[in-house]
């Protein structure tokens, strides 16, 4: 399988370099939420309200005997439905029974994980990991502000902690407190992270997984594990420019930044050219994974500005519901 064996060999490419400093880097998420990077979520969340404020805000109302506060319609009274939710008006009229419907606006779920293992340690001029928390910060607020519950979920081999869900955009604080705190690193274990999380939550909803999805064994039982609980995979994937086409030549010793396995290689351009077309081809895995079966997907560098990338999950209608 081609998924697995780019995987491990990417890791170990872009691990070569000074792993140690890598992850320090990584640690220090003081500066990660600024007064410019509120600023930049209040505009976001402005931009938001006019998509949302469409007619996919229609998506998440549903009609319900007796409950709720705006009247929707009518239906045909069947044995056993609550007599008190009856039209008596209308059976003076016209000597039928009818049921009131109201519409009520569902709550909507929205479960932010975030891949936080020793790849996504890698990145500039971020790590893929600050980039994956302030894109997921971004749609946390969002999410918040429009009354959502939302819940921030870090994992690598394990899912290694839980932010509940909650609503009101005041929240956000604690989202950034959260982020700034949780711990990261060990390798990418998305099938065990999924089947753990669709057993710790019952409630369905969107599942939004930001990762580089470098994960030896594969994307697809992962993803398939949320699809088949009935949650709503939306895939992110975050990469760095210098993992799709490295510079690198020479004897070098390659060393795995999740396993810390070492493996000696003389890069030479043909090689370049072929991991860079395996790296390509398993990206498009992926993505093509993800159109066959509908869900959607989004893949980016850590170049492109986070405001940027969320703005264009926004206009796909992907996310507001």
């Amino acid at each position: 399988m081609v998924g697995p064996a780019i995987s491990g060999a990417f890791k170990a490419v872009v691990g070569k370099t000074a792993p140690d400093k890598r992850k320090n880097r990584a640690e220090d998420r003081s500066e990660l939420f600024d007064e410019r990077f509120l600023k930049t979520l209040e505009h976001l969340h402005m931009v938001s309200r006019k998509v949302f404020a469409g007619a996919l805000r229609a998506e998440r109302r549903t009609r319900k005997v007796g409950s709720g506060i705006e009247f929707a319609d009518h239906r045909t009274y069947s044995r056993g439905d609550d007599f008190r939710y009856i039209d008596w008006n209308l059976y003076g009229r016209l000597d039928k029974l009818l049921l009131r419907l109201f519409e009520e606006e569902e709550d909507l779920h929205i479960y932010i994980l975030v891949d936080v293992s020793d790849s996504m340690s890698i990145g500039s001029p971020l790590p893929k990991l600050h980039y994956a928390m302030q894109v997921g910060a971004a749609l946390t607020y969002v999410g918040l502000a429009n009354l959502d519950r939302v819940a921030i979920i870090p994992f690598a081999d394990r899912i290694m902690d839980r932010l509940p869900p909650a609503r009101g955009k005041n929240r956000i604080f604690r989202v950034f407190d959260f982020l700034r705190k949780c711990d990261i690193g060990g390798q990418t274990q998305l099938a065990e992270c999924m089947k753990t999380f669709v057993t710790q939550n019952k409630r369905r909803g969107l599942a939004v997984v930001i990762s580089d999805f470098y994960d030896p064994d594969g994307f697809e039982q992962g993803i398939n594990t949320l699809r088949y609980n009935k949650f709503e995979p939306f895939v992110l994937q975050v990469y760095d420019k210098r993992e799709a086409e490295p510079n690198l030549h020479g004897d070098l010793a390659l060393v795995d930044c999740e396993t810390g396995d070492t493996k000696e290689v003389t890069i030479s351009r043909s090689l370049l050219e072929a991991y860079t077309r395996e790296h390509e081809k398993y990206c498009q895995e992926l993505e093509a994974y993800c159109t066959k079966y509908a869900l959607p997907f989004f893949r980016t560098h850590t170049s492109i500005p986070f405001d940027e990338l969320v703005l264009k999950i926004f206009r796909s209608g992907g996310f507001l519901r």
